[in-house]
């Protein structure tokens, strides 16, 4: 009975559940209701609100959350004036929202909450949310590069030097290329996160189910997969950085695209 009830459900963790009582609000048949996702989303929000404001107070002695911000902010400089160049310096303020956004998200997302009765939830775990973020980018290139070329935007998709037996073809899959973008951005992150989170749960199962099992498979079973836990949750960090690193930097590159037409 008691290993019936310490089962361990992988894909629980990314049930959306209305909170406050808010699952039948609809507006014109369409459910709003205030979920588990939005929480933890408007979480990470708050978390980068506050992170900026701690930078703000531009003391002539730099305290280390002050320093903390310049250093965040210094490090997407370099990335947009290495990938954009000069042009690059007006997004900053986008590509450190959006990088710092992530960060949080998936941080938040490993933090160990559940042993105050706290069930954390990872947003970027979700192809809606991470499909949002990247249709939020793919959005502003477009506009950035009709606002700077115009209808000149298009000869991106004849790449310099095609042959013109191959115009019929090359532009066609330079299209289909850049179209499918977003979808690779958005589906790069969401994997990362939640193949790590499912892996975690299902070395959590392993571990309750070999300790009800009784020593022996605790021992043989369970403490092996407690210290690959633990090795996988340092990981999971690593990747968490990782994934806002990559998120940021092929936005930037697609920016480049749309300032430069390279």
């Amino acid at each position: 009975m008691a290993a019936e009830q310490a089962k361990v459900d992988p894909m629980h963790q990314f049930t959306i559940e209305p909170l406050f009582g808010t699952g039948h609000w609809e507006i014109a048949g369409y459910n709003i209701a205030f979920t588990n996702s939005a929480l933890w989303m408007a979480i990470a929000t708050l978390a980068l609100l506050i992170f900026v404001w701690g930078g703000l107070k531009r003391e002539l002695v730099p305290g280390r959350w002050q320093m903390a911000v310049e250093g965040f902010t210094g490090f997407i400089d370099n990335l947009l004036a290495a990938n954009v160049g000069p042009a690059g310096k007006k997004y900053v303020p986008y590509i450190f929202s959006l990088f710092m956004f992530i960060l949080f998200a998936n941080m938040l997302g490993l933090l160990p909450l559940a042993l105050f009765g706290v069930h954390p939830f990872t947003p970027t775990s979700h192809f809606t949310v991470t499909g949002f973020l990247a249709i939020l980018s793919f959005t502003i290139v477009l506009a950035v590069g009709f606002w700077r070329h115009g209808f000149h935007f298009f000869s991106l998709f004849v790449p310099h030097g095609t042959p013109w037996w191959l115009m019929w073809l090359i532009p066609f899959i330079e299209l289909v290329s850049f179209l499918v973008r977003p979808f690779s951005l958005a589906l790069r992150l969401f994997v990362a996160m939640m193949a790590g989170h499912v892996l975690l749960e299902v070395l959590s199962s392993f571990v309750i189910g070999s300790a009800n099992s009784g020593p022996l498979w605790g021992g043989i079973v369970g403490i092996p997969s407690f210290i690959l836990m633990i090795a996988i949750c340092a990981l999971e960090l690593l990747v968490a950085g990782i994934q806002a690193y990559v998120f940021a930097l092929l936005t930037s590159l697609y920016l480049n695209d749309a300032e430069n037409l390279h």
